[in-house]
């Protein structure tokens, strides 16, 4: 006798249960730990002739759902894909494990990228950032390049509210298509790390980052114009975004496990206290992170990362990049039913 995975799609209104720390299959089906009811969730929506973009879903935090939500969207890439996610700092263990993405990088047959940090720590330098990727087992499951290691370019964004242009690694031009693969988590500024921001800080090159945490100008980060900085991580995204066609050679899944308020930038983070959630998967950047903030939400044990995400004001990133067009905030849900059947 075999498993044989069995994927249905479906929009529905449903409590599911996930497993605490880093997933597993059938994790909804062996520990109902925390529960979500799917129909409260705040920016969804249900009707049959919505043309709000679509969010698929599924609890099983593995490979196989990994590349499911993947297939789910439909998109193929072409050409020479770079994918982009981040390798973590060095003493940090919540960043996307190489064993749970490898599938998926090599099916695309894609070059793992990444730019270096403004900031110091282990990914501050190429020689660093490499061996830093080597440390935590990226390097083995793809090529790796640190896209700022030559130099950088310029790219235009259109109608950006504080950044006319953005500085990003120079290498991303051998790219024809971007697969972004996001760990969704708190962040120490930000507010929460998703998609929006691995497109703006994580493309942009070190000098980059800079420009984007003084928005617009060379310097550290201000709190005092903490809104700027959080609206020109929005500019940053949609100039990536319209780079690559105007978003039409992108695809963006993000996983909810190792839910911690800091971001896997941080060397040192807090340990998670709320039950993983799922994997989700977009076309749309917004969608995909508004329907993420709106689990954590949603989810019982998420107190502390709703706090991190006020306390930041980290929702207006979603708001910047909508009055951008970069996407929408409403999304439709589509829940990949998962059932194992014995054949």
């Amino acid at each position: 006798m075999r498993n044989k995975l069995i994927a249905a799609l479906g929009v529905c209104s449903l409590a599911m249960s996930f497993g605490l720390g880093s997933g597993s299959a059938g994790a909804e089906e062996t520990n109902a730990a925390s529960r979500i009811d799917f129909s409260q969730l705040q920016h969804r929506v249900t009707a049959a002739d919505s043309k709000a973009p679509v969010v698929y879903f599924t609890s099983d935090i593995s490979p196989d759902g990994l590349m499911k939500a993947y297939e789910a969207l439909g998109r193929t890439p072409s050409g020479k894909v770079a994918v982009k996610l981040s390798t973590g700092e060095a003493g940090n263990n919540h960043y996307l494990q190489p064993a749970l993405i490898k599938d998926l990088v090599q099916r695309v047959n894609g070059t793992i990228v990444e730019c270096n940090t403004a900031y110091g720590g282990s990914r501050a330098s190429t020689a660093a950032h490499l061996r830093t990727a080597k440390d935590h087992g990226f390097t083995a499951i793809a090529d790796v390049d640190i896209m700022d290691a030559d130099g950088e370019m310029e790219i235009p964004i259109p109608h950006g509210k504080h950044l006319q242009s953005d500085l990003v690694g120079q290498n991303l031009k051998n790219y024809d298509f971007m697969v972004v693969l996001n760990h969704f988590k708190g962040h120490a500024i930000g507010g929460f790390g998703g998609a929006l921001k691995n497109i703006s800080i994580g493309v942009a090159s070190s000098k980059g980052k800079s420009r984007i945490h003084g928005a617009a100008s060379y310097s550290t980060h201000n709190m005092s114009r903490h809104d700027t900085f959080i609206e020109a991580m929005a500019d940053a995204a949609y100039g990536v975004s319209e780079y690559f066609d105007h978003g039409q050679k992108m695809l963006y899944v993000s996983v909810m496990n190792n839910l911690s308020v800091d971001c896997d930038c941080d060397s040192h983070p807090a340990e998670p206290d709320m039950h993983d959630i799922g994997i989700l998967a977009s076309l749309d950047p917004v969608a995909l992170d508004q329907a993420c903030v709106d689990l954590i939400y949603a989810a019982p044990d998420g107190k502390s990362v709703v706090q991190r995400i006020e306390s930041r004001n980290g929702t207006l990133i979603l708001d910047a990049a909508e009055a951008l067009g970069l996407g929408q905030k409403q999304y439709q849900l589509q829940i990949l039913v998962l059932m194992f059947k014995s054949s």
